[in-house]
């Protein structure tokens, strides 16, 4: 418990003050999304994010992108498969547009309703990012496909997990075989990284930049801290 922290001593004092209000505020259905290139440690934190939220008390689902559902895993193994046959960049975008649908109708917008929080491993900015930045997609295209599908959803926060590209590639070099995006040359990660540092620049107010070139310790501390302040900036 030391380790991860309990309720942030703020939030907890919120909490004395205005226990209503707070609760009724933390039981809408929010949705998170975490958000880096290659190497960046999202399972990780993920997982570190989800038990904070629920030490709060607060129900969450965790999924990922693209995936999150039958159909939407099994397109994610076509566009991982490295031996597999090449892809068009407009038919990748159109694949992972049809997985996102499925996750939307199936998981996303299910659990929102309920009020549950959400959070998710990737979502449409990783689109922007790689698709837009790394393949060159116009971002008007992937503009026009999120909002076909998504309507006025957008995440209510971005974390991205920032990392120089060689330094994401050679933890990824670690762990074994690359998949068909890890096998793509540093300049493309570079275009990735400088997509995401794009869109965060764009909105200050939804978007965090997490620095992951230091220990896990750190890291996480800045986690707790961009959690509670979100916490706190919608009670």
């Amino acid at each position: 418990m030391r380790r991860y922290g309990a309720i942030n001593c703020v939030v907890k004092a919120i909490i004395a003050r205005r226990p209503g209000d707070v609760m009724e505020s933390l039981m809408k259905g929010k949705f998170i999304t975490l958000e880096g290139s290659e190497g960046v440690g999202k399972t990780t934190n993920l997982e570190f994010i989800k038990r904070y939220v629920e030490q709060l008390g607060i129900e969450c689902v965790v999924t990922r992108e693209p995936g999150g559902t039958s159909l939407g895993e099994k397109i994610r193994t076509l566009l991982l498969d490295r031996d597999g046959e090449s892809i068009d960049d407009y038919a990748e975008l159109l694949l992972i547009f049809a997985a996102r649908a499925q996750h939307l109708a199936r998981v996303i917008k299910p659990a929102l309703a309920r009020g549950v929080w959400v959070l998710c491993d990737r979502f449409t900015d990783a689109t922007y990012a790689y698709q837009g930045g790394g393949r060159s997609v116009p971002n008007e295209s992937i503009a026009m496909l999120e909002n076909l599908l998504q309507g006025d959803l957008r995440p209510d926060l971005t974390i991205i997990l920032d990392i120089e590209p060689e330094a994401g590639l050679a933890r990824v070099k670690q762990r074994g075989e690359f998949d068909r995006f890890e096998q793509e040359q540093l300049h493309f990660f570079e275009r990735v990284r400088s997509a995401y540092l794009a869109r965060a620049a764009m909105d200050e107010q939804r978007y965090r930049v997490v620095n992951v070139a230091r220990g896990l310790t750190a890291i996480q501390a800045d986690l707790r801290r961009e959690l509670d302040q979100f916490i706190q900036r919608n009670q």
